[in-house]
Formats: structure tokens, sequence, C-alpha cells
């Protein structure tokens, strides 16, 4: 799969790691949307990995900062994403088949190293369950075009 990934100055200490495991499970990752120690804004790194996800470059996306609050907030307003802040396997899982999320945003300051993997595992593994599912994500893409979902099908 290949995957986009991206961090604040917050995020950073979680990525090599992150990355590092990806690859050898054969993933294509591409962390260069990553920033240094040096303080800096969220949503840029969040823009450029939820509009790589928008765009097809890339199949899915992971930010992380202090608590992925702006990182979701941000990557949620990119037309096309359906980013998830998650916080445990659970919610890795459900985020994926229940709601198709294409971005998953995670707490660098909040979860370990462990149970960031763990949560990844997850996320990467799960397949989207379409049926009800599929009604509702096409009603979250109806609001995302300014109109009302309640006419959706």
């Amino acid at each position: 799969m290949k995957l986009l990934i991206g961090a604040d100055h917050r995020g950073t200490e979680a990525l090599p790691e992150l990355v590092e495991r990806l690859k050898q499970m054969g993933h294509d990752v591409d962390a260069s949307s990553a920033t240094s120690n040096e303080p800096c804004d969220y949503p840029e790194p969040a823009w450029k990995v939820a509009s790589g996800v928008a765009n097809g470059d890339v199949d899915r996306g992971i930010l992380l900062c202090g608590t992925g609050i702006g990182m979701c907030i941000t990557a949620n307003k990119v037309k096309g994403v359906r980013a998830a802040l998650v916080h445990d396997e659970l919610t890795a899982e459900l985020s994926r088949s229940h709601n198709d999320a294409n971005v998953l945003c995670l707490s660098a300051d909040l979860l370990g190293h462990r149970l960031i993997d763990k949560i990844v595992d997850v996320w990467l593994g799960t397949e989207f369950q379409g049926g009800r599912h599929a009604r509702r994500v096409r009603k979250i893409e109806a609001v995302e075009q300014g109109d009302d979902p309640r006419g959706i099908e």
C-alpha cells in the first residue's frame, strides 16, 4: 500500500520507528511531509497528507501530532478525505469498517509506540464493510458538496 505520513514537531519522535516498520512490512512510505523537531503549524503537514490522499497520489495517509485533534480537523477540510482520530484498536477498526476512513490521525503525546503500531496494523488491515455503511459515506459526501444528506439512499 502506498502511504503518506505527516507529523508536526510533537509527532516527529514517533515517526522514524513507524516509517521503518511500515517499510519492512512492504508498504511504500513517504514521510516527506513530516517536519523537524522545530515548532511548526500542524495544518501544513495535515494539508499535504490529506491532499495526497484526495488526489489519489497515495492510498491512505497517517498523521501524528500532540493530540491528533488539530490534524484531524484540518485533514477533514480537504474534499474527499475522511480522517479519523483514533485512540485504540477498536476505533481503528470501526473507522475503516464503518466510515471508510482514508486518513488516520494519532496522538503522539498520549499513545506509546507499541499502541501506535497496534492501531496502525488494525487500521491498515481492516476493509470497508459497505452495505448500510456505504449509504452513510454517500451522505458524508453529500454534506461535503453542500447538499442535504436526508435524500440520499
